[in-house]
């Protein structure tokens, strides 16, 4: 038995997961993260030790005396030459990457697994949820925190294993799941694929590993070759269009609520409500609803399961609703992701001017899609840039904020560091505010929240 688990980057939102579920399965959980932050303050309320300096010395005596016994984990996006990796390394123990660890899990289990470069995580938790919610129940390791339990880890008794399957790294070819999903196979990670016919075959090669006589759901559209297993059947999905699982009959409510009649593969579902806004989440949910649908969960029990579900932390998240504000935010980072936030929050709010703070994420997707960013965030009203988060790169020269907006035709385009967003939200009163980007910004929303609170839009 692995008495100690080590992670190095335990503060991500995979790894922290895995840390749980170690945790629980009785382990001596411990790692090491760059930076405090929300999770990982949670992570040591609920026991587990973590560190914040890349220091050899700082490793726990436990996992230093134990070498046999200890089993180091660790997140590809670490940056290279970290030293407590090549300590590690040198020592040799046994040491495997974050998607290798989740491919073990996984294959003691009936897995679901959810796949796509945007759309995975909110469709990856409401499977997880529609699983628990009608008492099938599932483990799960989601790439976010679910707003119903608080978490991005499931825990059951129950064979099924709900996973977010991410392509970075190509991680997601360490699963080999019975049933899965595919959101959408969009040029991303370019530093790591070179191209989009690259990212396209990971993709293909991802649904060439489900079982035998396993399902694929994918939506309709999306443009790979499919050379699947033997006896294994694939489904499309799409909002709107007529397909395997599709939604109809879309009535926005107040709120940017949507009902809607739901198809499962011809069986019609009438008077289905979400119960997070957005025409996007629409979409995740019909392909949530058809793997779940797929295997096993009545109609009547998804209808239900859908109507409860309250979202994922930063995926159209509302921080903040007043009489002259609503301040959402959303972890969109790839201009798709924000195209459909945006369109989202128009149909959300019909009329009204959209103010977006976005803070792009890599020098190198800031490079790639410069012209898409620009695009996407054109159909805003008012937009504010900041600097590159840098995460696991060095500045490439000539890229930053500033080739995105040289490329937007909006006239209303400003970029200002971190600390002048709560004072430009202070002069700007903003209508409807959408703060977008995977980085650190996340570590705005709360002042922003405390500002428009005081302010008492």
């Amino acid at each position: 038995m692995t008495e100690n688990v080590y992670l190095l980057g335990i503060g991500g939102i995979g790894m922290s997961a895995l840390a749980r579920y170690y945790k629980h399965a009785g382990a001596l959980v411990q790692g090491y993260d760059l930076t405090p932050s929300a999770l990982t303050r949670r992570l040591e309320e609920e026991g587990i030790e973590i560190h914040y300096q890349d220091d050899p010395v700082l490793i726990p005596p436990a996992v230093v005396q134990n070498r046999e016994n200890t089993l180091v984990i660790y997140t590809p996006a670490l940056p290279p030459g970290q030293r407590e990796l090549l300590w590690f390394m040198g020592k040799g123990y046994h040491i495997i990457k974050r998607s290798v660890a989740l491919g073990h899990l996984s294959a003691n289990h009936t897995t679901l697994a959810v796949a796509g470069t945007h759309g995975k995580t909110t469709t990856s938790t409401l499977l997880a949820h529609i699983l628990h919610h009608s008492g099938t129940g599932c483990t799960a390791f989601l790439g976010g925190i679910s707003k119903n339990y608080d978490t991005n880890l499931l825990l059951s008794n129950n064979p099924f294993l709900v996973a977010e399957a991410d392509e970075y790294d190509r991680s997601f070819l360490q699963l080999h799941p019975h049933a899965a999903l595919i959101t959408s196979a969009d040029a991303d990670h370019l530093d790591i694929y070179g191209s989009h016919q690259a990212v396209q075959e990971a993709y293909s090669q991802f649904a060439s590993q489900i079982e035998p006589g396993g399902m694929l759901v994918i939506k309709k559209g999306v443009d790979i070759p499919l050379p699947l297993q033997p006896r294994v059947t694939a489904y499309t999905y799409h909002n709107r269009e007529f397909c395997d699982f599709y939604a109809l009959n879309h009535t926005v409510l107040q709120g940017g609520f949507y009902s809607f009649d739901l198809m499962l593969n011809g069986h019609k579902v009438t008077g289905c409500r979400l119960g997070v806004p957005g025409w996007i989440n629409v979409e995740n949910a019909v392909g949530a609803s058809a793997l779940a649908y797929l295997n096993g969960v009545a109609p009547a029990a998804i209808k239900d399961a859908l109507a409860s579900f309250r979202g994922v932390s930063r995926r159209l998240d509302v921080c903040y609703s007043g009489v002259k504000c609503c301040y959402i935010d959303d972890y969109a980072h790839h201009p798709m992701e924000i195209r459909a936030a945006v369109l989202s929050v128009r149909e959300w709010f019909p009329g009204e001017n959209i103010t977006g703070i976005f803070q792009p994420h890599l020098y190198t997707r800031t490079r790639d899609f410069a012209t898409e960013f620009a695009k996407s965030l054109d159909l805003l009203d008012q937009v504010v840039l900041m600097p590159v988060y840098p995460a696991r790169e060095l500045p490439i020269p000539g890229v930053g904020s500033e080739m995105i907006a040289g490329k937007m035709t909006l006239k209303n385009v400003r970029i200002l560091d971190s600390s002048l967003i709560t004072g430009f939200v202070r002069d700007n009163r903003p209508r409807v505010l959408l703060t977008l980007g995977a980085g650190n910004i996340d570590r705005l929303v709360e002042p922003i929240t405390a500002t428009l609170k005081e302010m008492n839009l």
